[in-house]
């Protein structure tokens, strides 16, 4: 880790104890924060803000520069498996200078029409555990991700869904026809019973959930100028394009959608744990806050994929909550890698979530391994048009996914917070 990151996280630590110092003080008080103690905190929790995301620029940057590193010396040193290069590298005829491997050489060709028809299906080459692509875990295998076309779409396309950064279990299909997941609404129950007495029956009751394959698409234009550049890197374009945009767009419907004519949301199918108090228009409390956690139960509660999910607006409100023993709920991750926490359980940023408001479900909680997620096809699809474009000489690339998403287990596996009503 370099020093210029060392230095952004010492700052972070810094900025964080001068804002445990002010909500501290007026606590000791017992006061609410005068007006220059929250101009004064409403400026640091925004420095706050840009700290994590110059930290995490800092560290995708450095990623990216190991990767580009790694992946020279696979090219230079040939993989290690000859001259024939099949070990992920190729060497031109003088075999001194490195060359792009075969299956990128191959889709840049593509990409200046240059054969291959229109069509361009972009699939991984072997299993992928969609969990280990997260690039802010790199004890869950982000120091590990490949560098293919494919995996670094993938990755944008994590990045910019939280439901995928949750840890949400990930259906691939080789079509697109519904498919039936079965869904828990109860689960047994046992019952003391006296000597000689029948036992009574209690059995789990199950439903269905249909998951389609909703159709997403992007289109993403670039100059011939660009495609003709070699020195440009075209693939991680389209990959960073493509995967923001199709993450952007079923992101949202993963937390919100209503399930007609897009996937149900988290929020759709989770139950509330939690509603507030009123006269507060719709805020939480610390008490609140762990009255959800413990409302969603243990298994649930203590699995690894177990998540908070909140608008920004909340993850500030959320930094000034302390429990009964006057401790943050909220948990600054200082380490390299470590996520923030509210009681052990990391925090995720989705701005899909409804911000604090009446009647709004601003927290999420609960095991996101039960939200399924089904993708259809295998992979993304690439189209390339000439025409569309044809007066500007630009070349259109058409991005599609086919996906949907439920939430199965509805007994309680993800719950939420609610606002008061008035």
């Amino acid at each position: 880790m370099s020093d210029m990151v060392n230095k952004l996280r010492e700052r972070r630590s810094q900025v964080w104890e001068q804002m445990k110092a002010i909500a501290d003080r007026s606590t000791e008080e017992n006061r609410n924060l005068s007006a220059e103690e929250q101009g004064q905190w409403d400026v640091m929790s925004e420095e706050l803000d840009k700290l994590d995301a110059r930290i995490k620029a800092a560290l995708d940057t450095e990623q990216r520069s190991k990767d580009a590193d790694d992946a020279f010396n696979r090219l230079h040193s040939g993989g290690g498996s000859g001259a024939g290069g099949q070990g992920g590298g190729q060497r031109n005829q003088g075999g001194n200078a490195p060359q792009v491997p075969q299956d990128q050489t191959e889709l840049r060709k593509w990409m200046r029409g240059e054969g291959g028809g229109r069509f361009f299906d972009v699939r991984p080459a072997g299993p992928i555990d969609f969990r280990s692509l997260t690039k802010g875990t790199p004890s869950a295998g982000g120091n590990t991700v490949p560098t293919s076309f494919y995996d670094r779409l993938i990755a944008h396309l994590i990045q910019t869904s939280a439901i995928l950064q949750s840890g949400a279990t990930v259906l691939n299909t080789d079509s697109g026809e519904v498919i039936q997941v079965p869904k828990t609404t109860a689960h047994s129950t046992g019952a003391i019973v006296t000597e000689g007495n029948t036992i009574g029956t209690s059995e789990p009751t199950f439903g269905q959930i249909p998951l389609g394959a909703y159709k997403y698409g992007a289109l993403i234009q670039v100059s011939r100028e660009l495609l003709d550049d070699t020195g440009v890197d075209l693939e991680g374009y389209l990959a960073m394009q493509a995967g923001r945009a199709l993450g952007n767009a079923f992101g949202a419907h993963a937390i919100t959608g209503t399930g007609t004519g897009q996937p149900r949301g988290v929020v759709t199918d989770a139950t509330t744990g939690v509603t507030g108090g009123t006269g507060v228009t719709g805020a939480f409390t610390a008490d609140n806050v762990i009255d959800l956690f413990f409302s969603v139960i243990a298994p649930y509660r203590r699995s690894p994929a177990a998540v908070w999910m909140m608008a920004d607006s909340s993850i500030a409100a959320l930094r000034k909550l302390k429990d009964s023993t006057g401790q943050y709920l909220w948990q600054p991750g200082l380490q390299a890698g470590a996520p923030d926490m509210i009681l052990g359980k990391q925090v995720i940023m989705d701005p899909n979530v409804a911000a604090v408001a009446l009647s709004a479900k601003s927290l999420i909680f609960g095991d996101m391994s039960q939200y399924f997620v089904r993708l259809a096809g295998g992979g993304i699809r690439f189209e390339r048009s000439d025409e569309f474009a044809f007066n500007s000489d630009m070349v259109t690339f058409r991005a599609l996914m086919r996906a949907d998403g439920a939430l199965v287990d509805l007994t309680g596996a993800v719950k939420t917070f609610v606002g008061g009503a008035s």
